[in-house]
């Protein structure tokens, strides 16, 4: 096996089975690295927007102790508008917690796409390697601008 990078059309890439024997398998191969680093950067911009909306639907005078959960011990009769604080309360715990897993399982689909990536790259072939950096160029290209807004004006920055 090389240790350092070779242009090859012959190689084996991830698997046994996606063993690679022409130019134009080699084409096809690329290609679909290319499309792997898109998605990445897709992946990367989805996590980015779930934060984003998490943050406009979380009114900022909620604490982090509001969010975890309501304090034990707290005696006295609000009546009324303890209740009502209790419901916004629940509702806004279950919107921050439908947030956090969206970004937990949007995290997980970019761990595995970017060790999949990695580990294209290590096998040191160079078309491989530059369909990866093809792919994050075009992909941070194309999604990078619709973080800032749906119809292309710039709101505010997304994490501030």
């Amino acid at each position: 096996m090389e240790m350092t990078f070779f242009f090859s059309d012959r190689l084996v890439l991830l698997f046994d089975f996606w063993s690679v024997h022409s130019p134009t398998g080699l084409v096809l191969s690329v290609l679909v690295i290319l499309l792997l680093s898109v998605l990445y950067e897709v992946v990367k911009m989805g996590k980015a927007r779930v934060l984003q909306r998490a943050l406009l639907a979380v009114p900022p005078s909620l604490n982090q102790d509001t969010l975890l959960g309501p304090n034990e011990g707290d005696g006295g009769g609000g009546g009324d508008s303890e209740d009502s604080c209790v419901q916004e309360h629940e509702v806004v715990q279950g919107r921050w917690f439908r947030y956090h897993v969206g970004q937990t399982l949007l995290h997980v689909v970019q761990v595995v796409v970017g060790y999949t990536l990695m580990l294209a790259v290590m096998s040191y072939n160079a078309w491989i390697f530059l369909g990866v950096v093809a792919g994050s160029a075009i992909g941070y290209f194309v999604v990078y601008p619709l973080l800032w807004g749906g119809n292309g004006a710039v709101t505010s920055h997304p994490i501030q």
